[in-house]
């Protein structure tokens, strides 16, 4: 193996979304990391939100930055302490938010952030997986604690969030409902759903109401409705939205970082409070383990990624990027290795 590899990088946060395929050595493990060689890496919006600077005041990086959030791949070589991989392995990870760096053809991950690939998906298929996955399965476990029986509503559930959401929820014992475009409601029906609504002809505020939880993946322009449907004492969970008071303590910030949330998301904290419900924010962490019980599920439901048509290489990796910020990508935007 020769020790140079590719690797798509930033040197500083800046509003116009480019990276740099920049020549750089191989990574070195640790005694309890893998060495993976990347087959396929996913560009999420979160690549936007890192390289923009918009979540520096969660995680702060130095430069140069390799970029990219999840991949699969084959292990190269186990660190020392490492006894759940061996070389040849297939695997699949969302990397640690500190220690990103997924768009390069090697990555040095911690082995608890990393999983067997699930059997029926391919490499393309794998790294488009794992972080809608965990986002998926930290939000319902974590942040609403759901229980069997409940009913949760996914506004824009026809993505590649609700792909991973819909049977995970539904394995959890829910009532799932969904809103998105017409052309999705047969294959979001398909992996579980109890109700579609078309959102082009149904406005869900006059459809829904007591609903005891809402994972919003639109954003702010559709909170004050999201709210309105939720039963007193319900739960509203944003992966767009912003983070909040409690998302800071939660993560035991330091005062000063909590304070500066407190005040962002000051006006979502009230609005919410007037319904009676409670507004939370999700920043989704790597965890292997829940990434095992991912696999369990999407194995036992064939869940597989919708994918952009087109693979990307990383020298095209500023087409894919800005597909991703500016585009409508029809699924998850691939580089292949």
């Amino acid at each position: 193996m020769n020790n140079v590899m590719k690797a798509a990088q930033i040197s500083q946060y800046s509003k116009v979304i480019e990276a740099q395929v920049n020549e750089v050595r191989v990574p070195d493990i640790g005694d309890n990391d893998v060495l993976i060689k990347v087959k396929a890496a996913a560009i999420n919006p979160l690549e936007m939100l890192i390289m923009t600077g918009s979540v520096k005041l969660i995680q702060d990086y130095t430069f140069p930055l390799t970029i990219g959030n999840e991949l699969a791949g084959i292990v190269q070589k186990v660190g020392k302490n490492v006894t759940d991989f061996a070389v040849g392995d297939d695997v699949y990870t969302r990397l640690p938010i500190e220690k990103i760096g997924g768009i390069a053809e090697y990555v040095a991950v911690d082995a608890t952030a990393v999983a067997a690939m699930p059997n029926n998906l391919t490499y393309e298929e794998a790294a488009a997986a794992a972080l809608t996955g965990l986002t998926a399965y930290q939000g319902l476990h974590e942040e609403l604690n759901v229980q069997p029986g409940s009913t949760v509503f996914i506004p824009g559930g026809s993505g590649s969030f609700g792909q991973m959401a819909v049977p995970l929820a539904k394995s959890l014992g829910l009532t799932v409902i969904v809103s998105g475009n017409a052309e999705s409601r047969e294959q979001t029906m398909k992996l579980g759903a109890d109700q579609y609504l078309d959102y082009t002809t149904q406005s869900y505020e006059t459809i829904l109401k007591d609903v005891d939880y809402v994972i919003d993946t639109l954003g702010p322009t559709e909170f004050e409705k999201e709210l309105s449907i939720l039963k007193r004492g319900g739960r509203l969970l944003s992966l767009r939205t912003g983070p909040n008071k409690r998302f800071a303590q939660d993560r035991q910030f330091p005062f000063w970082k909590q304070t500066l949330f407190s005040m962002a998301g000051a006006k979502y904290d009230r609005m919410a409070k007037k319904h009676g419900v409670e507004y939370r924010f999700i920043f989704v962490r790597a965890d292997g383990n829940q990434l095992r019980e991912i696999t369990k599920v999407v194995e036992a439901n064939q869940v597989v990624p919708a994918l952009h048509p087109k693979r990307f290489t990383i020298d095209e990796v500023n087409e894919g990027l800005g597909l991703v910020a500016m585009g409508r990508p029809k699924g998850k935007v691939i580089i292949t290795f």
